[in-house]
């Protein structure tokens, strides 16, 4: 690339000394003609270079088998170095565009070599970023923490580049300036420890993308639930939904836990999790005379017929002698009443059929057997939210005692007899 560089400079040097206007014209007109000159130069070889660079990288990366050149180009590597060379261009031509102002000449040329470490910085970032892409890919990797080698590595090179930009600017020797920041280093961490904790939270936050504004979290800490309205160094502002705002610090994000809740809102439903108990001593085996009245419940009538043809083949095949309903294979009004609430469920319109869709059994507790509904609301507005999963829990309700169960409840401790 260097090569490449000097070539451009041979050719284009004796072409801007030829365009020089001479002495009739100000030195200050002269200096806009060559400026612009050197412009429009600039921008030239950028779409060459641009050009030659992405279309040459797009060739190999169809070409190749490893999707890591794929990566590159998505990270747009090329396209940032493209940047690069012009700008090397520039930094040569500054001495000659600027060699009747020394004063200027020394501003430009150190602006443009910050320019210049900046953007080498942007593109090893890209490169990074490629790289630590091509390797969460790899099962051999998925569970190392690449994302915190990458940022280690990327701070110690913002250090060592704001040292050369600082050292560059103000004609400060390097080394001494080491031993300056080192000596001074103790002091600026115990005065601005707070100051410091929160510029790491916020860089580790934003290149986590743990928190953006909008976002609803929740943290049970310091008592927030609601949107992030505002994010600075210091702290994070919540909204909470009652209106009230809470001031998180931005060290906490990265110190506690907390709950963002927008991986929720940009999938394709929310979860209903709720369960209600069942009074273990109202479950019990079905008779044929309960099984065909409850047969005129149409969710469940071609269940029963079907599991009731399975039953008692197997009961006959096995010589079960049903004088007594324990023997053999039945059906529970609490089994049947899970496949009722089940067939409900996959035809109620305010779900999403495509994600979870579960009734199920829990652990037994003292208050009874918990009936868990586990499944996805099309509509993850908080209003209708609510809306969907009381109405399925009030159709629960209604329907459980046709199913001749009944749900705990504690005691209220009034006597239910009036004199």
């Amino acid at each position: 690339m260097h090569k490449a560089v000097e070539k451009i400079f041979n050719w284009c040097y004796p072409l801007l000394k030829k365009l020089e206007l001479g002495e009739t014209i100000s030195a200050y007109l002269s200096l806009a003609v060559n400026i612009f000159i050197l412009a429009v130069l600039s921008y030239i070889i950028y779409l060459i270079f641009r050009f030659i660079l992405v279309r040459t990288m797009i060739i190999i990366a169809r070409r190749t088998k490893t999707k890591f050149d794929d990566l590159l180009v998505s990270n747009k590597t090329a396209k940032y170095t493209a940047h690069l060379i012009p700008l090397l261009f520039i930094y040569k031509c500054v001495p000659i565009i600027l060699e009747n102002f020394v004063y200027w000449e020394a501003v430009f040329g150190k602006l443009v070599g910050i320019y210049i470490v900046l953007l080498s910085l942007w593109i090893i970032k890209t490169i990074f970023n490629a790289l630590r892409d091509y390797l969460k890919q790899d099962h051999k990797y998925s569970d190392k923490p690449i994302d915190s080698y990458i940022q280690i590595i990327m701070i110690v090179l913002w250090i060592f580049a704001f040292i050369f930009v600082v050292s560059k600017m103000f004609e400060i020797n390097t080394a001494t300036m080491l031993g300056t920041f080192g000596a001074i280093s103790a002091i600026i961490i115990l005065i601005f420890r707070d100051t410091i904790l929160g510029f790491v939270a916020s860089v580790q936050v934003s290149l986590n993308d743990m928190v953006r504004i909008g976002d609803w979290i929740t943290f049970d800490k310091f008592g927030a639930d609601g949107d992030v309205i505002e994010i600075n160094l210091a702290t994070v502002k919540v909204r909470n939904f009652d209106n009230t705002t809470t001031t998180i610090p931005t060290y906490s994000l990265i110190s506690d836990s907390f709950r963002n809740w927008r991986g929720m809102l940009n999938s394709d439903g929310r979860r209903i999790k709720r369960h209600i108990l069942i009074k273990a001593n109202t479950i019990r085996f079905l008779g044929e005379e309960e099984l065909t009245e409850l047969k005129k419940i149409q969710l469940v009538s071609g269940y029963i017929e079907l599991r009731q043809t399975e039953i008692d083949k197997f009961n006959k095949t096995h010589g079960i002698d049903k004088s007594v309903l324990v023997n053999g294979r039945n059906m529970t009004n609490f089994g049947l009443f899970r496949k009722y609430i089940t067939q409900y469920l996959s035809q109620y319109p305010g779900l999403n059929k495509d994600m979870i869709l579960l009734c199920r059994q829990l652990q037994p507790t003292p208050q009874g057997v918990p009936l868990e509904i586990y499944t996805f609301s099309n509509d993850k507005r908080f209003e209708n939210y609510e809306y969907i999963m009381a109405d399925i829990f009030d159709h629960i309700f209604a329907s459980i005692s046709y199913f001749d169960l009944e749900i705990y409840e504690m005691p209220s401790g009034k006597s239910d007899f009036v004199e």
